[in-house]
């Protein structure tokens, strides 16, 4: 596999090993797409990249996608264009990731509110929901000035509503994995583990988490 790490007797150790079979996992995708949703700070793009590099797929950040088509930063999308136009752009763009095939997609925090966007990852894709608790993602999202929608007097405030708000709409994703505050490792392990059950892959002793 494309990620290890140590390696204990047991064979896979409690740290970063991902020793499953990933063109096994990769047929039993049939062609789909993994998608993954959920709030800013939940780890998407970080756990996308590397859950990629495991099952040796390709990896797309769909902000980073929107950033360059438009030629301009999320913040500077926001201001100049306002949120309406920036959300048609995140449809667009990942109704398009999904139709040049299988990946790994990470979305931005907004994209499974949309009904068509749900839509269209349910037909071409796995979708799932990275959730962490409100203090996890306030810790993450503090290291970054980057955040559009938490640029008010009380961001955690803020935080908190788009959770309340947002919670609900994610638990519709077809799988849900807690995000952590541990090691990437330990999440990239916890989605494969979910994806293997949820795609009926099983997996021999030897080829474990």
């Amino acid at each position: 596999m494309a990620i290890a790490a140590d390696e204990t007797a047991s064979g896979c150790g409690a740290r970063l090993r991902v020793c499953t079979d990933a063109a096994a996992l990769r047929s039993a995708l049939d062609g789909r797409s993994i998608v993954l949703v959920g709030m800013m700070g939940a780890g998407k793009s970080s756990v996308g990249r590397r859950l990629a590099q495991a099952l040796e797929l390709p990896f797309v950040d769909a902000d980073t996608e929107i950033e360059a088509a438009a030629g301009m930063t999320i913040p500077e999308i926001f201001a100049a264009h306002g949120e309406p136009y920036f959300r048609a752009g995140e449809a667009r763009v990942v109704a398009r990731l999904l139709e040049e095939g299988p990946k790994v997609i990470a979305t931005g925090g907004g994209a499974w509110l949309n009904p068509e966007t749900r839509a269209r990852i349910g037909e071409a894709g796995v979708s799932i929901w990275l959730k962490a608790e409100v203090d996890v993602l306030m810790k993450r999202v503090r290291k970054r000035s980057n955040r559009p929608l938490l640029a008010s007097a009380d961001p955690e405030g803020t935080l908190r509503a788009l959770v309340e708000a947002r919670y609900p709409v994610y638990a519709s994703a077809d799988l849900t994995v807690i995000s952590r505050d541990a090691p990437h490792e330990h999440v990239i392990a916890d989605v494969v583990q979910a994806l293997s059950g949820r795609l009926g892959f099983v997996r021999s002793n030897e080829e474990q988490i």
